[in-house]
């Protein structure tokens, strides 16, 4: 069976995309989309990617006409939702540490919900023969 490599954009509407993308490039570091192929586009740090269907009527995303989350990993959780909350923007930490790491909660400002996950190591198990 033929794999694929990993993902190669995100696509969505926007009521204003240039907005929309600069928002993303000031508060998150994604670079904007290359306007040629003289450009490089930003380059995510290799880690763990997941790719989850959630059932229709999930309310995990906010509103209900939802149909996607963003997920971000993010190396210091902390640190980014006190740039955030300094910079205006609301996030809601969840209290909960589970076992692949912490989450936090934001939208960007078309109401498109964001999650960030601070990844954790999940120790590797031990063979005891």
């Amino acid at each position: 069976m033929q794999r694929v490599s990993g993902i190669g954009g995100i696509f969505f509407r926007s009521r204003d995309p240039e907005a929309l993308s600069g928002w993303y490039e000031e508060h998150f570091g994604i670079d904007r989309v290359p306007v040629d192929y003289e450009q490089s586009p930003w380059q995510q740090e290799s880690g763990p990617t997941i790719i989850a269907p959630f059932r229709a009527d999930t309310d995990y995303f906010g509103r209900a006409e939802q149909a996607w989350m963003l997920n971000l990993r993010v190396p210091h959780l902390d640190a980014l939702v006190e740039y955030l909350r300094g910079a205006g923007i609301e996030v809601t930490v969840d209290p909960e540490e589970y076992p692949n790491g912490r989450f936090a909660r934001t939208h960007d400002p078309e109401g498109n919900p964001i999650e960030l996950w601070e990844p954790r190591a999940v120790p590797a198990t031990v063979n005891k023969d």
